[in-house]
């Protein structure tokens, strides 16, 4: 596997696969061709259906500008591709120079031709949860976070406190931010209202929900109104995470070092679902996106109470296992509807599935690798519709809705 940083991008929202990725493929192919004086993006499947509200149109132009660029939503079909595909080419005089296809795989990653070893060497030889226990037990290493210090270097915590720091500002930025979100639905931000709502029952659990559900609407709103966030493994899924860990350290009184650390574990358990399925909505629905990151909230939570590597596995397992089957469906292409709210519902999932694993780990049948195998079957399986195409699902219905009106 690569480096856990490949999991934590910091960048602008509102989507990984849609903005980031195709950002940073048209800079790479921008750079490659100095001397064109025009260019052509040809965007397939995902890219071409909701490329416009996810803002993949618009960030291309700003790359290539001032140069004119064409942006082509296409309808064709590509056998054998990643939903999220996208041509480019190069023009001279009217005439096609250059030539190159990306495939923009989730969290930011692309994936082109000669591109295999684009994200640096291998970092880790395990490629499963059950190798990394097994390692882990052999060299008497206890938890995630030391197995990532040994593969990483101690330089890897200076990483995840940047991380660190740029998740709670985006949570700090969302709780004092007001006013509608762009993209036309009107979706009001609700992050400071629930923050800040007086409640009139004195109920421990009814206040956890409202921190929690406050600082994962503030990182998703962020996310959408186009700020800065870090994928965790995505921007569509960004706020879960921070919403987690942010609770965890107010009412733990967890150190930065010790958030650092479940940060670690996260990423292992990011690292191992975008490797053996996919962190990418386009391919795989919303449970690769929110179901990874309810899974890294949950195993980042059992690090930090000093569960062992098999309550860790456990509760990333139950994370990932309540999230299958669940579809890609953003009304209008949007990462708000359902977006936003899925966000403060996984980052909540992912205390109670911390919490089943401290309680019931002895008894469990599933590991994690068979969960993520399940996901990636379920995800390949998954209508194409309800993959991030806006085709079905609630987009569909909203859509009809509207028409009615």
């Amino acid at each position: 596997m690569k480096s856990i940083r490949h999991i934590y991008k910091t960048g602008k929202g509102p989507s990984s696969s849609h903005t980031m990725g195709p950002e940073r493929a048209a800079k790479m192919f921008r750079s490659q061709n100095p001397d064109a004086d025009a260019f052509r993006v040809v965007l397939y499947g995902s890219l071409s259906k909701t490329g416009v509200g996810h803002g993949t149109d618009r960030v291309i132009r700003e790359v290539l500008s001032p140069l004119p660029t064409e942006i082509v939503f296409s309808d064709a079909v590509l056998q054998d591709s990643h939903p999220n595909t996208l041509d480019f080419l190069a023009l001279k005089d009217g005439k096609v120079v250059a030539s190159l296809q990306v495939e923009s795989i989730g969290g930011g990653d692309i994936r082109y031709p000669g591109s295999v070893n684009s994200e640096g060497d291998e970092v880790y030889i395990e490629h499963s949860f059950a190798e990394i226990a097994d390692f882990c037990k052999w060299r008497y290493i206890h938890t995630l976070s030391e197995y990532v210090e040994l593969n990483e270097s101690p330089e890897i915590w200076n990483f995840l406190m940047d991380v660190w720091q740029t998740m709670k500002q985006a949570i700090d930025r969302g709780l004092s931010k007001e006013g509608v979100l762009p993209g036309g639905l009107n979706v009001q931000r609700k992050a400071k209202y629930l923050y800040e709502q007086k409640l009139e029952l004195d109920e421990p659990g009814l206040k956890e929900f409202q921190l929690i559900a406050a600082f994962a609407y503030a990182v998703a709103e962020e996310n959408a109104d186009n700020g800065t966030i870090v994928t965790a493994p995505t921007c569509g899924a960004c706020g879960v995470v921070p919403a987690v860990l942010r609770y965890a350290q107010i009412t733990k009184g967890f150190t930065d070092e010790q958030i650092c650390r479940g940060l670690a574990a996260a990423g292992i358990i990011g690292n191992l679902t975008k490797t053996n399925a996919s962190i990418s909505g386009a391919e795989c629905g919303c449970q690769a996106e929110i179901g990874t990151a309810c899974s890294m909230a949950a195993a980042a939570l059992a690090e930090l109470y000093q569960q062992d590597l098999d309550q860790v596995e456990y509760a990333a397992e139950v994370a990932m296992e309540h999230h299958l089957g669940l579809t890609c469906d953003p009304v209008c292409g949007l990462v708000q509807i359902p977006c936003i709210e899925r966000n403060a519902v996984a980052a909540m999932r992912a205390m109670n599935a911390c919490n089943l694993s401290y309680f019931l780990t002895g008894s469990r049948n599933i590991s994690y690798d068979m969960v993520c195998r399940a996901m990636k079957e379920t995800g390949i399986n998954l209508n194409h519709r309800f993959r991030e195409t806006s085709e079905g699902g609630l987009a569909k219905l909203y859509a009809r809705r509207k028409s009615k009106d």
